[in-house]
């Protein structure tokens, strides 16, 4: 750094509570993307950053202290995000702890809190003796502006944050999120260079298991990019869009923002070139829906497929956005995964929770589309919708056994913090979790939602079962050895001998 740092962007590493002994091996340890996008912005505009990522490197908790206090930075932000949806209220717990650990032995250097938790329950998480900002939504010219100031005077006036007057939590007017038109200049790429690493960039990232065809050697360096923000859906069980909010009210969720933004093609083609160049080729897109618009994923993937970079991607896509006629283009373009939303086999309990056309896709179709085009496919699976039976679920099981797609996520239905299933929760007085691990899915403290049928035990007894089932079937192994070789089957067979322990369930 060529001047003292204005803020440093820190991450917790809550990797064990999240995924249990799954942490030390399967699963993933991603960039802190986020952090990468706002160390840029706020460094484009000429202050000093800098990042700790206690995840990428291990940290204990008085290591990561350590590490803090010497940075001697003006403002301290913890950047809560994650791997899965859930992992922003998930590693609010590694975050708070960390946050309360340092301020007992520096008190006097300011804390921030920005992610989706934050923005989903900002004074909820300001309450916290450890907290002494939040940024609201994405944060981005909330945290320019208070930077500007000296932390202590004249922040009633700053947009977009939350901090303690007398003692008391308060929020000042909502801040915007950058717009689409702004996108290149105010959010202008990645602080790769301010990553840890061990010999080359982004090796202490590991990629998914999966994305990398189940092959340890393929899951490092690993990189984790955006080219677009947000969704223009409105799934009940979904928090995403919480982190484009601009409104202050009581009972927000994501579904009153479905916004998407995006970079331009050109911006993203040099972003790819930059890793590229670092040495990366394996690179998940974080696109929340990047399979939707063409106007922006043609001609970036038409220039992949010019400048040849040789990466292995994987992306994210409704089951009603997949066109069957660009599957090839993805497929030469380095995209060689399609993660699919099916969340459940039942026609109903999908028309109640997503908000969209699942019930009019055939979704046996569009899985051998994407599988004739020599493209591999997730299905990711939501087992206790409000509406869920035990037979509803045994539907979702059934249909996963027989789409038999090379990856599957199963998840139990959770009312995220920010999503329109929580504010439901909220107002009927539904049981919900008491701590942030709580929300985890793979968590010990796990606590599902219980539907109008099932309980919240069964629900995770049930999940628990059915992915054990999945990953131990032979048709499914037998597909993974063909596919992939008979070393990944093995190193699938590993992975599916891990147990979680589930309190709920008494272990």
């Amino acid at each position: 750094m060529n001047r003292p740092l204005d803020v440093l962007f820190v991450t917790a590493d809550s990797a064990l509570t999240a995924y249990q002994q799954l942490s030390q091996t399967f699963s993933a340890i991603e960039p802190p993307t986020w952090a990468l996008l706002l160390a840029e912005s706020c460094r484009s505009k000429g202050f000093g950053v800098g990042i700790l990522d206690c995840s990428a490197e291990r940290l204990s908790p008085e290591e990561a202290v350590r590490r803090i206090e010497e940075a001697g930075a003006r403002l301290v932000c913890f950047v809560v995000y994650g791997q899965n949806p859930n992992s922003g209220t998930t590693n609010m717990g590694g975050a708070i702890d960390l946050a309360k650990a340092f301020k007992r032995g520096t008190p006097g250097i300011p804390t921030c809190f920005v992610g989706s938790h934050t923005s989903a329950l900002p004074l909820e998480v300001l309450v916290s003796p450890a907290v002494d900002f939040v940024l609201l939504n994405e944060g981005v010219y909330a945290l320019h502006s208070l930077l500007a100031t000296d932390l202590r005077t004249g922040l009633s006036s700053v947009r977009g944050i939350g901090f303690k007057e007398d003692g008391r939590p308060r929020l000042n007017a909502p801040e915007r999120i950058v717009p689409q038109e702004l996108m290149d200049r105010d959010l202008p790429g990645y602080a790769w260079d301010l990553l840890p690493f061990h010999e080359k960039p982004l090796d202490l990232y590991r990629a998914h298991f999966w994305h990398a065809n189940f092959d340890h050697g393929l899951r490092t360096p690993f990189a984790a990019i955006y080219t677009s923000l947000g969704c223009r859906f409105k799934c009940d069980f979904c928090m995403i869009n919480i982190v484009n909010r601009t409104n202050n009210d009581d009972g927000v969720s994501a579904a009153a923002s479905p916004i998407m933004r995006f970079w331009s093609p050109q911006f993203m083609l040099r972003q790819f070139e930059i890793l590229a160049g670092m040495g990366v080729s394996t690179v998940r897109l974080s696109d929340e829906m990047f399979f939707l618009d063409k106007r922006f994923f043609e001609p970036l993937l038409e220039g992949l497929v010019e400048r040849d970079l040789g990466l292995r991607m994987w992306a994210y896509s409704r089951i009603d956005t997949v066109r069957p006629k660009f599957l090839e283009l993805f497929r030469k373009a380095g995209i060689d995964w399609l993660a699919l939303g099916v969340e459940a086999a039942n026609q109903q309990i999908r028309r109640e929770v997503s908000k969209g056309t699942f019930e009019d896709v055939n979704i046996r179709e569009v899985a051998k589309s994407i599988r004739d085009a020599d493209l591999n496919v997730i299905a990711n699976y939501i087992f206790g919708f409000p509406d869920d039976t035990l037979d509803t679920m045994q539907e979702t099981l059934d249909l996963a056994l027989e789409l038999n797609t090379e990856m599957a996520n199963m998840y139990p239905c959770q009312a995220l913090p920010g999503s329109p299933l929580h504010v439901e929760a909220m107002n009927a007085g539904w049981a919900l979790p008491t701590d942030y691990a709580g929300y985890g899915f793979l968590s010990y403290d796990s606590q599902p939602l219980p539907t109008k049928h099932v309980s919240a035990a069964e629900v995770l007894r049930f999940r628990d079962r059915a992915w054990q089932t999945y990953f131990t079937t032979p048709d499914y192994l037998a597909l993974v050895e063909r596919r992939f070789g008979a070393q990944q089957r093995h190193n699938v067979e590993e992975m599916a001998r891990i147990p979680l322990k589930r309190r709920l369930l008494g272990d």
